[in-house]
C-alpha cells in the first residue's frame, strides 16, 4: 500500500505512514532541518538490529551519535533526561542539530522532553516503533516523565518536526503489544467516529493479525482523530481532555500495579474504558446498549481478560487512592470523561465525582 502523508497545518508538521516510510527520512531532514550537522539517535534497545542498520545507512551524511535507551516506566525519569542532556552538551550539540527518537511511547516521551528543554528547544523527529506510539503518543506534542506521585506529571508540550510511522516495525511486535496499540485505536473511534467504530467491529481481527491495508487505515484514522482534538486545544485546557477517555482509571491501574510488565498501558486503557462506560451508564449519561456493543468487541477478539479483575468491588476500591493525582483534576473531585454515545463524550469538567461518591458506586460498577 502506498505511503500516506497527513499534514497538520496548525501544528506545522506531518506524519508519514506505511511500509518502508523510513526511506523518506534523508530528504525530509534536508527540507525541515537544513543546518543539521550532528544527529543524536536515541534508540530503544529492543528495536531490532536490522532496523538500526537501515537508519545508520540513511543518516550516513551526518555525524551520528547513537545513544541506546533501556525503555521502561521506571527509566522514564528526570535521571534519564539528565543523562541525555549531559551527552548532548558534551558532544557540543546546538539548536540547529537534531535529535531522533526511535522506539515506543516511553522513548518518544522522554526524548521529546529532553529535546524541549535542551537549549530551550532543539530539532526533534519521532520514529515510533510500536503500534501504541504510532497511533497515540507520537501525535500531539505531549512529552514527559513519571514521578513517585504518578505518571507523566513532569513534562512539556513540544511538537516534532516530523513523525515517521513505518509499519514494517510492527512485524516484530508480539500480540500483547498489538493489543496495547489497538486499545488507543478503539478509544479514538469511541470518542469521535461512529463509522470508524462500525468498521472496527468487522476489522479488529485483521488489525491484530497485522494485515497491512487494514492496519495502515486504522493508524491513519487514529492520527487524524487525535489531531482533531489537539489542534483545537494544544495545551490540554479543555477539549483535548476527551482523549483521556478511560485513562483516569487506566493510569490508576498502572500506578497500583507499580508499572509492572504484567499489565501494559493499552491493557489498562481497555480496562479503564469499560469502567468509564459502566460509570456513564450508572450516571444515566449512556445506555446499556452502548456498553454491550463495546464489550462485544472485547469478547469477540479475546480482549475480555483485561476487565475480568474489575468485576470485583475490592479491586475497584484499590484504584480509588490513585485517582486523586490525575492531571485533569483541579479540585478535590475526580474529573472523569464519560461517554454519551459511540462517537460522542460528555464535555470535560462536567462529570466530577468525589472520592466518597466513587466508593459508594464501586459495587454497582463491579456488577455491570
Amino acid at each position: 500500500m502506498k505511503n500516506q502523508e497527513i499534514k497538520f497545518k496548525n501544528q506545522n508538521y506531518s506524519v508519514i505512514i506505511g511500509q518502508n516510510s523510513l526511506n523518506n527520512l534523508p530528504q525530509k531532514i534536508k527540507i525541515l532541518c537544513p543546518k543539521v550537522k550532528n544527529i543524536a539517535l536515541i534508540i530503544d534497545k529492543k528495536v531490532p538490529n536490522n532496523l538500526k542498520k537501515k537508519l545508520k545507512i540513511r543518516l550516513k551524511n551526518y555525524n551520528v551519535v547513537i545513544i541506546p535507551f533501556n525503555a521502561s516506566e521506571k527509566n522514564k525519569s528526570i535521571k534519564t533526561v539528565n543523562l541525555f542532556l549531559r551527552i548532548l552538551l558534551s558532544k557540543n550539540f546546538n539548536r540547529s542539530d537534531l535529535i531522533i527518537s526511535v522506539g515506543g511511547g516511553i522513548t518518544g516521551d522522554v526524548v521529546g522532553f529532553a529535546a524541549s528543554i535542551f537549549k530551550r528547544g532543539i530539532n526533534f523527529i519521532n520514529i515510533p516503533t510500536t503500534l501504541l506510539a504510532q497511533v497515540d503518543s507520537a501525535i500531539g506534542g505531549k512529552t514527559g516523565v513519571n514521578s513517585n506521585y504518578g505518571k507523566n506529571l513532569i513534562g512539556s508540550f513540544y511538537q516534532p518536526k516530523l513523525v515517521i510511522v513505518d509499519t514494517s516495525f510492527i512485524n516484530s511486535l508480539p500480540k500483547k503489544e498489538m493489543i496495547c496499540g489497538y486499545a488507543e485505536i478503539l478509544k479514538h473511534s469511541i470518542i469521535k467516529d461512529k463509522k470508524f467504530f462500525n468498521w472496527l467491529e468487522k476489522n479488529t481481527k485483521s488489525i491484530l493479525d497485522k494485515k497491512d491495508k487494514e492496519l495502515t487505515y486504522a493508524i491513519k484514522k487514529s492520527c487524524e482523530i487525535k489531531m482533531h482534538f489537539v489542534s483545537q486545544d494544544v495545551n490540554e485546557k479543555n477539549l483535548r481532555m476527551i482523549l483521556n477517555f478511560g485513562h483516569t482509571f487506566a493510569h490508576a491501574i498502572e500506578v497500583e500495579n507499580n508499572y509492572s510488565n504484567k499489565i501494559t498501558h493499552g491493557e489498562a486503557v481497555l480496562s479503564g474504558m469499560i469502567l468509564a462506560t459502566r460509570l456513564s451508564v450508572i450516571k444515566k449519561i449512556c445506555s446499556a446498549k452502548i456498553l454491550k456493543r463495546i464489550s462485544d468487541i472485547y469478547f469477540k477478539n479475546d480482549l475480555a481478560y483485561t476487565i475480568k479483575r474489575y468485576s470485583q468491588q475490592r479491586n475497584i476500591n484499590k484504584l480509588i487512592p490513585f485517582l486523586k493525582n490525575d492531571k485533569k483534576n483541579d479540585d478535590d473531585k475526580i474529573n472523569f470523561i464519560l461517554l454519551k454515545n459511540i462517537g460522542k463524550t460528555a464535555l470535560p469538567n462536567k462529570s466530577k465525582i468525589s472520592i466518597n461518591g466513587l466508593r459508594k458506586l464501586s459495587k454497582t460498577i463491579s456488577q455491570y
